[in-house]
């Protein structure tokens, strides 16, 4: 589970006394981010977090601060030279309604095409979020490195409620890398000619 958004309706927001400040993560925000995504983990909404893992993923994380306040975190985990995925995505409850999740996703995003990646990923139960944002639902699966990676160890591995969904960043390398693509194919469908996303029937 990467995604700490949920459908329910947040707790009436605290006000912003401070600008927002987005940056990479360092060391020294271990212990704020085990805080915060563990809290999320105790009521079954993310994946519980080590201090090792924290650690050795450190480079990989997005923050954002309203002052010394975590306000929230993502991730940007690759998974191959040209598909990454965005996990570990936690919005701080008393901090919602403030646009600091879209603020993340995009610099999320920003720094996915930085990178050179044709293609995002995330697993959410909030879709309509992530469609603001640029992605494109898909059939329920998962890539083969995350269901060993992370998924046999979820406790919803056998009955997975989350979808997955793309935000496609370069459709035209996908056309120079696998051929020419019909005008009207979704990003979606491009993306799942390079990924093989397997579809779970229900």
């Amino acid at each position: 589970m990467i995604s700490a958004l949920t459908p329910e309706p947040p707790p009436e927001p605290l006000p912003l006394s401070q600008p927002l400040l987005v940056r990479k993560a360092q060391m020294r925000d271990i212990a704020p981010l085990l805080r915060l995504i563990n809290g999320y983990a105790a009521v079954g909404i993310m994946l519980p977090r080590t201090e090792f893992e924290i650690s050795e993923n450190i480079r990989d994380f997005t923050l954002i601060f309203a002052g010394d306040r975590l306000a929230g975190c993502g991730a940007l985990h690759f998974y191959s030279p040209s598909v990454g995925e965005i996990r570990s995505f936690a919005v701080d409850s008393e901090l919602k309604a403030h646009g600091i999740g879209g603020r993340l996703v995009e610099a999320l995003v920003v720094e996915a095409e930085q990178y050179g990646l044709d293609a995002v990923f995330a697993f959410t139960y909030v879709v309509g979020f992530f469609t603001k944002a640029g992605f494109t639902e898909a059939e329920r699966g998962l890539l083969p490195l995350k269901v060993w990676k992370d998924c046999l160890r979820c406790p919803k591995f056998d009955c997975c409620d989350e979808v997955a969904m793309v935000r496609v960043l370069r459709p035209e390398k996908w056309r120079q890398t696998h051929g020419q693509v019909d005008e009207e194919e979704s990003p979606l469908q491009i993306f799942r000619s390079q990924v093989m996303l397997p579809t779970v029937k229900k």
